[in-house]
């Protein structure tokens, strides 16, 4: 069975965040499921979370990755300073902009722009009135990164305080 690799964003997902909805459901399926919690989620460290993220794909070996929000972030310093196979789907949901103020994510500041993602097929989704990037900022990582895009409307930040406890497109994309 496919191995699937959820990573949190700033604060982390706990219930009732799509993200733990998704990892039980995909356990569910008989997936295996790595959904670690980052060290010092609410305080993050970029070399801290890189070190630890580096370790997890290395033992984990994923097939598939999913990110939200800070998670994406790390994933683009993780390929741009790491060697990492190649896996075989990566969604990037709810990306942060390059120019976001949150003290606590100014050590992942600036990202790189990875020109390999190292995943055959990437997907990027972000709310159309998200208050960490706007569609503008999204649509420009969206062309830099050459991946598609799915602008979700009225979502947020795609997160529990959107309203999301599940989001069943992640899961339905995840089993294609």
């Amino acid at each position: 069975m496919k191995k699937v690799l959820i990573i949190h964003g700033l604060g982390g997902s706990d219930y009732p965040h799509w993200q733990s909805w998704l990892a039980s459901e995909l356990i569910k399926l008989n997936f295996t499921v790595s959904f670690p919690a980052l060290p010092n989620r609410d305080n993050p460290d970029l070399k801290e979370w890189l070190e630890f993220i580096n370790k997890e794909v290395k033992h984990f070996n994923p097939d598939i990755v999913v990110c939200h929000s800070l998670g994406n972030l790390l994933w683009f310093h993780l390929v741009d300073k790491y060697e990492i196979p190649t896996i075989q789907k990566l969604m990037l949901l709810a990306p942060v902009s390059q120019k976001c103020k949150l003290k606590e994510l100014q050590s992942f500041l600036p990202y790189p722009l990875p020109s390999d993602l190292r995943a055959k097929e990437v997907i990027m989704a972000c709310g159309d009135n998200d208050p960490y990037i706007s569609v503008d900022e999204a649509i420009n990582l969206q062309s830099s990164l050459n991946i598609g895009m799915k602008i979700m409307e009225n979502a947020g930040h795609i997160n529990r305080d959107s309203g999301f406890g599940e989001l069943t497109c992640v899961l339905e994309w995840i089993q294609r």
